[in-house]
């Protein structure tokens, strides 16, 4: 239930940004869903601890945070079905997510061996959010090269067999778009379960060359989107960008890897 509950959250997350960055009412509607089955699994583990404990279960660290965890999805989910905040949810929902990863993963009163097997399977999902959105800037980074090459084959007007081949200028522009809008906020959320894993197991990230530039690499993808929605850069300035941000990313995962004490103790 905690593996699904994380993942399931992180999937509303990840729709409440895209909706965030660029409006959709059907994206809106499946984060809003899953939000609340995010609130029926809490609600479920919350009563099952009101009847097995004597006390109503808010006087620990770990009940005091879940209590705050499911109050903080409670009110999102009230909030985006009666008053349409969407900004609002999206935000508080960042605060959710991370209290109930703390939560979860971190439980004082847990047994060692639920306490192991909690703490590598947050592991696994910060690593799986993090490859998630590697994939996702692969794939957005493809079609900027792909828009390069079509771009300046239709300056050297050149029709050839692989010009035909390719989509338009405008569809490369937008799904390279899209699927960073997605790549973002995984690898964000990949970062942030990764500092509460290092927490958790007491080992210190902040200045770790690894956690260092993958918050680099947000920073870069995030201007990307900046510029996109803000300034409304389309075209050639916009691959090339996206194409170097990219770059980043690859050193990141070849070199700082190397470098990264944390990593080395992680392998």
């Amino acid at each position: 239930m905690y593996d699904l509950t994380i993942y399931i959250y992180a999937l509303s997350v990840l729709m409440y940004f895209s909706d965030f960055i660029q409006s959709n009412r059907k994206v809106n509607q499946t984060a809003f869903w899953l939000l609340a089955i995010v609130w029926v699994l809490q609600s479920i583990f919350f009563v099952s601890q009101i009847f097995t404990k004597e006390y109503f279960p808010i006087l620990t660290l770990f009940e005091t945070l879940f209590f705050y965890s499911w109050i903080m999805v409670s009110l999102s989910l009230t909030i985006n079905y009666f008053f349409k905040m969407d900004f609002l949810v999206f935000f508080t929902n960042i605060i959710g997510f991370v209290v109930m990863a703390v939560t979860l993963f971190a439980n004082p009163a847990a047994t060692p061996a639920l306490s192991e097997q909690l703490i590598s399977e947050l592991l696994f999902i910060h690593i799986s959010l993090a490859f998630f959105s590697y994939a996702a800037f692969s794939i957005s980074f493809i079609l900027s090269v792909m828009y390069l090459v079509q771009n300046k084959m239709l300056k050297q007007k050149k029709w050839t067999p692989l010009f035909r081949r390719l989509p338009s200028l405008g569809q490369l522009d937008l799904y390279a778009y899209r699927l960073t809008m997605v790549g973002v906020p995984a690898l964000l959320l990949a970062v942030i379960l990764g500092v509460i894993w290092a927490h958790v197991v007491g080992q210190s990230v902040w200045f770790d060359p690894k956690v260092m530039m993958s918050l680099l690499v947000v920073g870069i993808y995030s201007l990307y989107l900046y510029r996109r929605i803000t300034f409304d850069w389309q075209g050639k300035k916009l691959a090339q960008l996206n194409v170097a941000a990219f770059a980043l990313t690859l050193l990141n995962y070849l070199i700082s890897g190397s470098l990264s004490s944390f990593h080395q103790w992680l392998r």
